[in-house]
């Protein structure tokens, strides 16, 4: 065959295959199910945002999401990382939504698509571009034609570009659902009649785009035809939504997001188990986990404020992309067991038993089938109970399922999933050698400027206005004339400053007087300090800085940042203040760092840069360091402990603002938690007293191989560089208590094996993951077979029973096997970027 034949023939079987993929999907729903081609589905899905993470990071998080049970991906539309300076749009790298999207497809998965455009998600400003709020006569979120024309001017932009490339399920494409708005229901009030009429413009808007797939509102009781009103919170099963529309559930949260200065919540996953299971006991049929996998806020992303730069969330994928273990692998089970029993829950009928006490059973019945939910939400108490003549014992705050309504065949608090110890592995090839440079804050002398001014005004002016989202930093600048007659010349001066910033930094007359940061929940204070005048001109530079806006609450839009004032000159005469109010000078406006402006955090700055005299606990100094790209394919970390707070760059890439000097509070954590009772975000708190975060990811994406890696710091609050080092995130042990009667699977990293079974033990073991002890009875063989089935491998199946492990001569019903095992690396001489 010929070159143009072959050609030829292969450009047919191209054609074929994609007609393949272009079929086109009917995406509908009844009051039971969403329905695909015509069939109700059990649908379980996972948000992933896309800027979160790595392009190359998206095929591994999406096929360990797939392998996890999940058949559906949700991610929001984040408007200002598109659109960050108006009608300039960006789609290439993390930002690449039609890469993502065909990711999802290219795994057989389906798509939920939530445009908003307002996302919350504890994003910068909620996902508004900060040149939104400086457009005139705007009002965010209610009936104003200048917010609704940019609105659907960007909603456009989305749809259109989905449409184009044939996305939508109604084109072939994998997205089954889309969402217009967010949690609007939870403010809608303040916004008045206007708010109403708002909420059904946008249902006008998002049909209007006849995309062929439905279209949902979750957290809006009165979501306006045909839009699904759905649920968001910790438990949705008391949920119930309009009539003729089914029981969706967009947001389970899986934990929570981390503060600076706050403690690590955890949500467990027997809590979080119990959550789904209750959920499709009384009727739901589509689930989403809030997050599956949270990711990194790099950059300036993260909003709040004081939203910390790991995303991780709890979620059944950490922040690398890890297996969070025993959390994922216990809602793996789960899922596949509602997904084997789809029919029965979406076609047939069903009937409660209440047996008190909050003890439930549910009895789904189809076509000769049924499937039985026993579900007992008591905080504390086990119930013991007769269902169909057969006696039953659900743990307190569980459900039981029993898929022929005869076996029990999952329990939400019993854990059949392994744990996953995980450390931060040094990289003992780096000895970091530290260049640094200064950040100058000298920024008026002799009453001039100097520099030019990015804005003058006779006023104090909102932070956010000035630098249009593009720096934490502003500068306030501005002089006056102290004469002989100044009633305040000879007196004992302060300067006070009245500020809605989170941290601000004074300098008077060229010198430093200090700095204050706002404590999270508390973004407004005054600081005072004591100045010296001189006769003539007084310079004042003030520094204000930002971590993170506002995302959510009515108006959050206009929540005032920067230096608000007054500014006040305060002098002391007996009981009564001398006051010269300055806040009405003129004000010159700075937007950002002399070395931000020059990006110092480049790879290719290199002028400037000092190799003596490193200077420490100090503020406003930039440091730079080369290292090495680490071995093997593990995720990367580096370690910020010893700094104060800043930002840091990699080869360029913002990987996120540090504040590692910032402690959790003492007081709040638990050495145990206890999965029983109703989770809330105070609830099973750990590392008090700790850093709130001390790690920060390095995607390997970022990395370039051998030697040539450029790690540069902005210090702000003065710190050292000397304790800074990076690491990989591997598995040191994997642990598990599993119940006799299913298969527990132990797993290392791809890189891995299981070098050494420390402890295992079948029968009546007792203890903790990695404290594990012998009880009063077990199977004699149990450490040898199991030995035999994983020492060597990557990873092992063993079923637990004694068939396989040995009689264990206890006594009871249900034994259970207790293993730590210990996972390491194999040897590789060789450098690599993750296969992610």
């Amino acid at each position: 065959m010929g070159r143009m034949a072959r050609s030829a023939l292969l450009f047919l079987l191209s054609l074929a295959l994609m007609g393949l993929t272009i079929e086109a999907v009917d995406v509908s729903y009844d009051e039971r199910a969403i329905t695909i081609d015509g069939q109700r589905r059990v649908l379980i899905s996972g948000s992933i945002h896309y800027p979160r993470s790595t392009a190359e990071m998206w095929p591994s998080l999406i096929e360990k999401a797939k392998e996890g049970g999940l058949n559906v991906i949700e991610t929001y539309v984040f408007w200002n990382a598109h659109e960050p300076q108006r009608r300039q749009y960006h789609f290439s790298g993390n930002l690449d939504l039609v890469r993502f999207i065909r990711t999802i497809q290219d795994q057989g998965l389906y798509a939920m698509l939530r445009i908003g455009p307002y996302v919350c998600a504890e994003w910068n400003y909620g996902g508004f571009p900060l040149w939104l709020h400086n457009v005139p006569n705007i009002e965010f979120r209610t009936k104003n034609p200048v917010f609704m024309h940019e609105m659907k001017n960007f909603t456009a932009v989305i749809v259109d570009m989905m449409k184009r490339e044939k996305l939508f399920a109604s084109q072939g494409g994998p997205i089954i659902l889309a969402q217009i708005e967010n949690e609007y229901g939870n403010v809608m009030g303040p916004y008045g009649e206007n708010g109403k009429e708002y909420i059904q413009w946008c249902a006008q808007l998002a049909e209007s785009y006849k995309v062929g797939v439905p279209w949902v509102m979750c957290q809006q009781s009165d979501a306006p035809e045909p839009m699904i009103n759905t649920c968001n919170g910790w438990y949705c099963d008391q949920f119930y939504p309009k009539k003729n529309k089914p029981k969706m559930w967009t947001e389970n949260w899986t934990g929570w997001f981390k503060n600076w200065g706050g403690a690590i919540p955890h949500r467990t996953a027997e809590d979080v188990a119990f959550a789904v299971a209750r959920f499709f006991q009384y009727g739901g049929t589509f689930q989403n986990y809030y997050m599956y996998h949270g990711g990194t806020n790099f950059g300036r992303t993260s909003g709040g404020p004081y939203i910390t730069t790991s995303y991780d969330y709890d979620a059944p994928l950490d922040e690398y992309g890890n297996s969070n273990q025993p959390k994922w692998g216990h809602l793996k089970r789960l899922h596949e067991l509602l997904k084997s029993m789809e029919n029965v829950l979406t076609l047939g009928s069903s009937r409660n038993i209440e047996y008190g006490n909050m003890m439930t059973a549910t009895i789904y019945s189809y076509a000769g089938k049924s499937v039985c939910f026993l579900g007992n939400a008591h905080s504390s108490m086990d119930a013991t109970i007769n269902f169909q003549n057969t006696q039953y014992t659900v743990p307190a705050w569980s459900v039981s399922i029993l898929p022929d309504c005869n076996t029990e065949a999952y329990n939400t608090a019993k854990v059949n999933a392994q744990t996953s110890i995980m450390v931060f592995k040094d990289n003992d090839e780096n000895s970091l050698n530290w260049h640094w440079t200064p950040e100058p804050y000298i920024q008026m002398k002799n009453g001039k400027l100097l520099g030019y001014a990015s804005m003058v005004a006779p006023r104090l002016l909102d932070q956010k206005v000035v630098t249009n989202g593009t720096s934490d930093y502003l500068w306030y600048i501005t002089s006056f004339n102290i004469s002989e007659s100044d009633p305040i010349w000879t007196k004992d001066v302060k300067l006070r400053v009245k500020t809605n910033g989170h941290g601000l930094h004074l300098f008077f007359n060229g010198n430093h007087i200090g700095s204050q940061y706002a404590n999270y929940g508390k973004y407004q204070f005054t600081y005072e300090a004591k100045v010296k005048l001189k006769l003539g001109i007084n310079e004042i530079n003030l520094l204000s800085g930002t971590v993170g806006l506002a995302n959510y609450g009515a108006y959050f839009d206009n929540v005032q940042v920067g230096i608000g004032g007054p500014i006040h000159l305060v002098a002391q005469e007996g009981d009564t203040e001398i006051i010269k109010d300055i806040s009405q000078n003129v004000w010159n406006y700075k937007v950002g760092l002399h070395g931000e402006n020059l990006k110092h955090y480049s790879p290719l700055y290199t002028r400037g840069w000092f190799t003596y005299g490193l200077p420490t606990d100090r503020i406003f100094v930039w440091y730079k360091t080369m290292f090495n790209t680490p071995i093997g394919t593990d995720p990367v970390v580096v370690d910020l402990k010893g700094l104060g707070k800043g930002q840091a760059w990699v080869n360029g890439n913002n990987i996120g603002r540090y504040w590692p000097s910032y402690l959790a509070d003492e007081n709040g954590c638990s050495s145990t938690c206890d999965y029983r009772g109703a989770y809330s975000s105070n609830k099973c708190l750990t590392k008090c007293g700790k850093p709130t975060q001390r790690w920060y990811h390095v995607p390997r994406s970022f990395l370039r191989d051998g030697d040539q890696n450029t790690l540069v710091l902005f210090e702000e609050m003065g710190g050292q560089p000397y304790e800074v080092k990076f690491a990989t995130v591997t598995i040191e042990k994997a642990c598990a208590n599993a119940y006799q009667g299913h298969d527990l699977e132990l797993a290392c990293h791809e890189n891995q094996v299981i070098s050494e079974i420390k402890f295992a033990s079948f029968g009546l073991p007792e203890g903790e993951c990695g404290s594990f002890v012998k009880g009063h009875c077990e199977s004699r063989s149990a450490l040898h077979v199991v030995k035999r089935l994983c020492v060597g491998k990557q990873r092992c199946h063993i079923p637990v029973n004694e068939r396989m492990l040995g009689p264990t001569g206890c006594g009871v019903l249900v034994n259970r096997l207790a293993i730590d095992a210990v996972c390491e690396t194999t040897i590789s001489n060789e450098r690599g970027k993750s296969k992610f």
